[in-house]
């Protein structure tokens, strides 16, 4: 889907975060695929202005950060682990009854 508007010659990230979200948030929600060939920093600065106008704050790591990365390996195996164990229940309780 295409959404077009008519803007200045020249826009910065704020203007073009605000028309993101009122012009294709506003009535389809996040899209699950956009793609983008803007700069890395006008991306980063982009997606900053987008949840900031949707009040959630976007934590970005880095790579080789070693905090950020430690916190994301925890949650996924907390994850796994809470997933393995009510795969665990769920079988005990569906299974064949004597």
């Amino acid at each position: 889907m295409v959404h077009l508007a008519a803007v200045p010659a020249e826009v910065t990230t704020v203007q073009t975060a605000r028309l993101f979200v009122d012009m294709v948030f506003k009535h389809h929600g996040m899209p699950l695929d956009i793609v983008s060939d803007r700069d890395p920093r006008f991306t980063a600065w982009f997606w900053q202005e987008v949840f900031t106008l949707l009040g959630t704050q976007l934590s970005m790591s880095t790579a080789d950060h070693p905090q950020t990365d430690g916190e994301t390996k925890r949650v996924n195996r907390v994850l796994g682990d809470l997933l393995k164990s009510y795969a665990h229940w769920f079988q005990q309780w569906s299974g064949p009854s004597c």
